[in-house]
């Protein structure tokens, strides 16, 4: 396809770029992979050295065992670490090294760390570490490292204590009826609001780190026995080739695992609601989190997911089929409304009724500007304001875009600017686009808005047709981790057309997704297919 080639040509210009970057940074680690020393001094000067002699890095100093025998130093980053955690593994090295203990020490075979770790460290996961790289890494990923001395190897405790945002709704994924949890930028929170919902030994979760100077951590979950092998097998190979530095936000690995670049459709679902991925974890899916950001991506994608809503599966099946429906005609009224507009009133003006037709050329009658001009205009600042009350503070941004839509479009029709139907139809356009459920959606509609303006402007309803023709075959043309975009409409799966345009109840959506999920698709083991019935209670 044209986005995988420019892709491609654009990765080729600059892989001579980063090979060298490459080939620095493998220098720089194999520096930095060196064993540790058998001296505590050494090992403190060098951590101290690599880190620059941070003033957030806490080097603390005690003697443990009978006679205070042994030295060590205890190595943390503050404000990272539990300090209740930090005091309890200080005062278990303080007091919990027995003689006994001591007389099974070898220090010719460097067995210290291993009755540390048995017997004496209770608190966190504790590791031995034997080089200075895995040391500073665990560090500085909220662990505490002990060294002792004539020993070359340390031990690392994971203690996280790090401030983090408590759960809440979430903001931009808001429900009438459902849960009201939402992910964080814990990535250990996240991953424990998905282990509540799905308590099964099946539920596999791969982590990894990503960013060769953030080292961020993604965590790769799904359920094993539903899930596609060779989609597991293709996100771990497309995390496995990411070579950049810096991991922020889950963006950054969106943007570089994705099918399609050149496209303005999400080819991957993202979600702040933990509620969202067990289901689609359920259905074969897999998640991907990363560490920092409240944003869970789900893989492989289908256009239709960006229309279901988690509170379609809560209600009752008629009124969520009668809801989902009405976010398709919402669709289509953001996408064409303006643009059947501008090619009625320019070119087929006699599909409309006399009346309102002459009402239309008197609103129309002093406005300077064709219908084009009209619509562009006010969509353009319709997005500004839109933009305005985003980025203004919370307290006044809404009420600044409410204002000056109002202001402005009273305005614009009082100074003859554009007619009053013009503001009706953008209006209509506006809030129609807020009906998805996910705002990806709403941002490709707002995107696509444009071009079917200009279609409608130059050919009329032709252009309109041409353009939604040209829409249906680039959607036909995606895909999402190897599944097309488009399922199950194109290909054309009968038994997956429960859950697309209807939803039917509960009782008849037996089986998963077919491309989704082909080792184990069957939800419902007991008579699926049929409805069940109430029992009849006995007369008395």
């Amino acid at each position: 396809m044209p986005g995988r080639l420019i892709k491609r040509t654009w990765n080729n210009i600059f892989r001579t770029t980063n090979d060298k970057d490459d080939g620095t940074t493998a220098k720089d680690s194999n520096q930095g992979n060196q064993p540790l020393f058998s001296c505590i001094e050494d090992n403190v000067q060098t951590i101290k050295n690599q880190l620059g002699n941070s003033t957030d890095i806490v080097f603390r100093r005690l003697k443990i065992g009978p006679k205070e025998k042994y030295e060590i130093c205890i190595i943390y980053t503050d404000n990272l670490i539990d300090t209740m955690a930090l005091q309890e593994l200080i005062v278990a090295l303080l007091n919990n090294i027995s003689e006994e203990d001591l007389n099974t020490v070898n220090l010719a075979s460097n067995n210290l760390t291993d009755v540390l770790i048995e017997k004496v460290v209770t608190v966190g996961e504790a590791v031995e570490v034997e080089d200075f790289n895995t040391l500073i890494t665990n560090v500085l990923s909220a662990q505490a490292a002990i060294l002792i001395e004539n020993q070359s190897q340390a031990i690392t405790v994971s203690i996280p204590g790090f401030e983090k945002r408590s759960i809440e709704e979430p903001q931009s994924a808001t429900l009438i009826k459902g849960p009201r949890d939402g992910f964080i930028e814990s990535i250990g929170t996240n991953a424990s609001l998905l282990r509540r919902r799905i308590r099964s030994a099946n539920l596999w979760m791969e982590s990894k780190e990503i960013g060769r100077i953030t080292k961020t951590k993604v965590v790769v979950a799904y359920i094993k026995g539903i899930a596609n092998e060779d989609v597991v097998k293709e996100v771990h190979e497309r995390l496995d080739r990411i070579n950049i530095d810096a991991i922020l936000e889950s963006g950054y690995i969106e943007e570089l695992i994705q099918d399609e670049t050149f496209t303005p459709f999400p080819t991957i679902f993202n979600t702040e609601r933990p509620d969202a991925v067990a289901g689609k974890l359920l259905e074969g899916r897999v998640a991907i989190l990363v560490d920092g950001s409240p944003f869970v991506m789900v893989v492989p994608s289908l256009v239709i997911e960006f229309f279901q809503a988690s509170e379609d599966y809560y209600m009752r099946a008629d009124i969520s089929t009668l809801l989902r429906l009405l976010r398709f005609f919402c669709f289509f009224l953001a996408l064409i409304a303006p643009s059947l507009y501008i090619a009625v009133l320019t070119y087929h003006q006699e599909m409309l009724p006399t009346t309102l037709l002459i009402g239309l050329a008197a609103q129309r009658e002093g406005v300077p500007f064709p219908a084009f001009m009209e619509a562009l205009m006010m969509e353009v600042a319709f997005e500004i304001l839109r933009e305005a009350g985003v980025r203004m503070p919370r307290a006044v941004g809404q009420a600044m875009s409410i204002v000056g839509a109002l202001v402005l479009g009273q305005a614009a029709v009082q100074a003859g600017l554009v007619s009053p139907a013009m503001v009706i139809v953008v209006s209509l356009t506006a809030i129609a686009n807020f009906c998805f459920p996910s705002i990806n959606l709403a941002t490709t509609v707002r995107i696509l808005r444009f071009g079917m303006m200009s279609l409608a402007a130059v050919f009329g309803l032709v252009g309109i047709m041409f353009g939604l023709i040209l829409l249906c075959i680039h959607l036909s043309t995606l895909r999402s981790f190897g599944v097309p975009y488009t399922t199950p409409a194109a290909p054309f799966i009968l038994q997956d057309q429960k859950d697309v345009f209807f939803r039917v109840p509960w009782w008849g959506m037996f089986s998963r997704p077919r491309l989704i999920s082909q080792t184990n698709i069957i939800r419902e083991q007991n008579n699926p297919t049929s409805k069940p019935e109430p029992q009849k209670s006995e007369s008395t």
